[in-house]
């Protein structure tokens, strides 16, 4: 894999060119900068820019003014091959908080493994309903400590409508669920995204996370998909690098609360 020519075609088919992830959600295009717009539960915020010195603040600015009369939070996520170089700061500067980075890991997948293997016990159940999506804020619960109520409500939004660029899987211990995770297409990109896979604390090491990750590969060759991409926290990293996945920029999050 060219890993120049792969982020090339990730930044100008997913990013520059992006289509909306759920209902109701539309991308807009002002000037150099693409962004995402939607409800309140939806994720809001800018996927691209191309800006230079002399028009990146007056570029953030604008978007402060698009959101802020909105009533909406959004995020504006930064990979470490935009220009300016000091992107970050400028939006520091500009009331943003930043978040974790994480590490914008691809893979082909033809070069990734798809057989699911399992843990004595554990099973994976396809999630087509509100009862597999309660299942799946239970398990981002007991995996990430933090409130699902948001996640979950964009999820039945596309059980709702649906739409068919979501699907969802979560493996159960029994009756319990001890993780879950989802693929998003991108249609016409030949790009699908992996998001979730985090595991309940003792339920990790067991080999969950790669048997999910098999799984979602699987279900992106059979219809077609060349690349999987992920926004990889230090604690997956390892694990997506064993798998076949290559490092090729890191993304922060700059998030902005009006009001805050």
């Amino acid at each position: 894999m060219d890993h120049d020519e792969v982020l090339a075609l990730f930044d100008d088919r997913v990013r520059r060119n992006a289509h909306a992830d759920g209902p109701g959600a539309r991308v807009e295009h002002d000037g150099a900068v693409v962004r995402h717009v939607g409800a309140e539960d939806d994720w809001n915020g800018v996927l691209w820019s191309d800006l230079d010195e002399a028009g990146a603040d007056a570029a953030i600015a604008a978007q402060v003014r698009h959101f802020t009369g909105l009533g909406l939070e959004f995020e504006w996520k930064v990979y470490s091959h935009d220009r300016p170089a000091d992107l970050g700061d400028r939006l520091l500067a500009a009331g943003f908080e930043a978040e974790p980075d994480e590490a914008l890991m691809i893979a082909r997948i033809a070069d990734l493994p798809t057989e699911v293997v399992l843990p004595e016990g554990v099973r994976l159940h396809p999630v087509t309903d509100e009862a597999g999506v309660d299942l799946m804020a239970e398990a981002h619960q007991q995996a990430f400590g933090t409130d699902s109520a948001r996640l979950r409500g964009r999820l039945l939004d596309h059980l709702r409508h649906g739409t068919d660029t979501v699907r969802m899987v979560v493996a159960l211990a029994g009756d319990r669920p001890v993780s879950a995770a989802r693929i998003e297409l991108n249609p016409g990109t030949g790009f699908a995204g992996l998001w979730g896979g985090g595991t309940a604390p003792d339920w990790r090491g067991r080999g969950i996370y790669r048997a999910l990750v098999a799984h979602r590969a699987r279900v992106a060759a059979d219809l077609g998909y060349q690349y999987l991409q992920v926004d990889a926290s230090d604690d997956s990293r390892p694990i997506l690098q064993r798998l076949g996945f290559a490092r090729l920029s890191t993304t922060t999050p700059y998030v902005y609360r009006p009001g805050a």
